[in-house]
């Protein structure tokens, strides 16, 4: 068998013991097959995961940066009270239009908010919102902006926040310091910034599944 044939496997026993997905995950990942998303969503143990890390946080508010098809935007939504707020950021309008689909066919539209256009556009107008901190933030859209993405969080977090930083490893490229892959630069550079920002303490997880060789960075910020 080969390491990846037994990767998939341990994900699926996982998976159906741990985190099943319900008829509107299911939905979810078949609308955005359908609709032409790219299959690059989190699997149902890593939404899982974002669930009960939302769920420890005793998180009421969330932003996600990179929404695809809404399926991790569920997952997450579905930690929150019914007072909750999540607000999601979406770079593409196909993707979002498909998302929204999603979030209200699993009952979540009235928590979870799809925002459309480049992230560092949408960042510094709901900061001029003056909403109230996010307890947790999940990052998931394009690598080059990751240190962006990773500084904006701090601004719109509080004491104890969480940031979790999606698709760190590169397929191990990530420890080349002389790679010219932007999307290696962009992760090597926020994961600096987690080590070194006096407001940041954070580590980071290799792993491996059906989305292949991979892994993500938690941050917690500090007073």
């Amino acid at each position: 068998m080969s390491d990846s044939q037994l990767w998939n496997d341990v994900d699926a026993y996982f998976t159906s013991l741990l985190s099943p997905e319900d008829e509107a995950l299911r939905a979810a990942q078949r609308d955005s097959d359908a609709a032409g998303l790219p299959p690059i969503n989190v699997t149902a143990n890593q939404g899982k995961l974002l669930q009960l890390l939302a769920r420890l946080q005793g998180a009421r508010t969330v932003l996600e940066i990179g929404t695809l098809g809404g399926y991790s935007t569920i997952w997450l939504a579905r930690a929150l009270p019914a007072d909750g707020r999540l607000i999601t950021l979406e770079y593409d309008a196909h993707h979002a239009d498909v998302a929204r689909r999603n979030i209200a066919h699993a009952g979540l539209d009235r928590i979870a908010e799809v925002r459309v256009g480049p992230a560092l556009e949408s960042l510094p107008k709901l900061a001029d919102e003056n909403p109230p901190p996010f307890d947790l933030v999940f990052i998931d859209a394009d690598k080059v902006n990751n240190p962006h993405y990773v500084e904006w969080s701090l601004r719109l977090t509080r004491t104890g926040s969480l940031i979790i930083l999606d698709n760190v490893v590169r397929g191990g490229k990530v420890t080349d310091a002389s790679s010219t892959d932007p999307s290696v630069r962009g992760t090597r550079t926020a994961l600096e910034l987690i080590a070194e920002h006096p407001r940041l303490e954070g580590t980071a997880i290799q792993t491996v599944g059906t989305k292949g060789y991979d892994g993500f960075a938690l941050a917690r910020v500090l007073g």
